[in-house]
């Protein structure tokens, strides 16, 4: 006998879910993970990417996106799963690591790292939990010691008048 999970841990598992999908270029499972109402349409912000809106759309842009990576996968840290009714946000620090385009064909890419920090929102639509919207911004990596190297460079000399 199974036992029920929390709505919580369901969402977290739709979640999971979703990153899966984009990793094995799954395109039915992307489907079926995404909301399909009329009356609630769908929207996902890709980072560098204008807000899409409309199911069609977002699912074509996540086949480009799958289409055109060789390798992607993705370790999710800081997750936040928040419910309220049938409404859900989850919140996370996307870690991906994917595949560059090879130089020569018949070998692989190099590896590039992205952290991306995400809010996905899913509403239950009978036992199930359906993305609604997806918005990842990028992590300026560096910034706190572009930050540091700044005040450096005017020193206590800036300060004092010198």
């Amino acid at each position: 006998m199974s036992t029920a999970r929390t709505d919580s841990e369901q969402v977290e598992l739709a979640n999971t879910a979703l990153y899966e999908a984009v990793e094995r270029g799954d395109t039915a499972a992307m489907g079926r993970l995404w909301l399909d109402d009329p009356d609630a349409e769908v929207s996902c912000v890709h980072p560098g990417w204008p807000v899409l809106r409309g199911r069609n759309e977002v699912l074509r842009s996540y086949a480009l996106i799958m289409a055109s990576t060789d390798y992607i996968q993705f370790f999710l840290t800081d997750v936040e799963v928040s419910v309220a009714g049938d409404t859900a946000l989850v919140t996370c620090t996307e870690n991906i690591l994917s595949g560059g385009p090879a130089e020569e064909e018949g070998e692989l890419g190099p590896l590039v790292g992205q952290l991306v920090v995400a809010t996905n929102a899913f509403r239950r639509v009978g036992e199930e939990w359906k993305v609604w919207s997806h918005h990842g911004s990028p992590v300026l990596a560096g910034r706190e010691d572009e930050e540091d190297e700044g005040d450096g460079a005017n020193g206590a000399e800036g300060i004092s008048g010198g």
